[in-house]
Order: structure tokens, then C-alpha cells, then sequence
């Protein structure tokens, strides 16, 4: 086979699976009782969401600033230790 036939095979093989292999959506209809109840429930989850977030930032503020409270620690002895060398000469 020539390459152009190779590649007019593989076209036509790949339109004839693109047309046939359409997925069809399953329709589910939502009844008015349930849209009310999923609109109903939208301030209790955006008001766990918020709490959640917080707490998770505060969680991490927590953390972070700990951890920058040990490393200015760490650098003000050092500085102190520079500077009181510096004073021994």
C-alpha cells in the first residue's frame, strides 16, 4: 500500500468511529421538589465551606508563624553572637 492510501484508510476509520461513537447522556429530569430542596441547602453548605477554610487557615497561620517564631529566634542570637564578637577584638 502507498502511504496516501494508508493515510485515507486511517481517516476514513477514524470518521467511521467518531460518527458511531457518539455517547448518549442518560436524561434525568429534575422535579421541582427537588431543585426547591437543592436551592434550600446552598447557605448551609457555602456557610461550611467559610468555616471550614478558616479553620483550616488558622491551622496553618498557626503553623507557619511557630515555625518563623523558632527561625527569628535563631537569627537574633546569631546577630547577638556577630556583634559580640566584634566587641571582644
Amino acid at each position: 500500500m502507498k502511504l496516501k492510501e494508508i493515510i485515507a484508510v486511517a481517516i476514513a476509520g477514524l470518521l467511521f468511529l467518531c460518527i458511531t461513537g457518539v455517547a448518549k447522556a442518560d436524561e434525568k429530569t429534575i422535579t421541582p421538589q427537588e431543585f426547591g430542596q437543592v436551592i434550600s441547602e446552598v447557605p448551609t453548605k457555602v456557610s461550611n465551606f467559610v468555616q471550614n477554610e478558616v479553620s483550616k487557615t488558622k491551622e496553618y497561620q498557626t503553623k507557619v508563624w511557630a515555625d518563623q517564631k523558632v527561625k527569628n529566634a535563631e537569627m537574633w542570637n546569631k546577630l547577638k553572637s556577630l556583634f559580640k564578637g566584634n566587641n571582644d577584638s
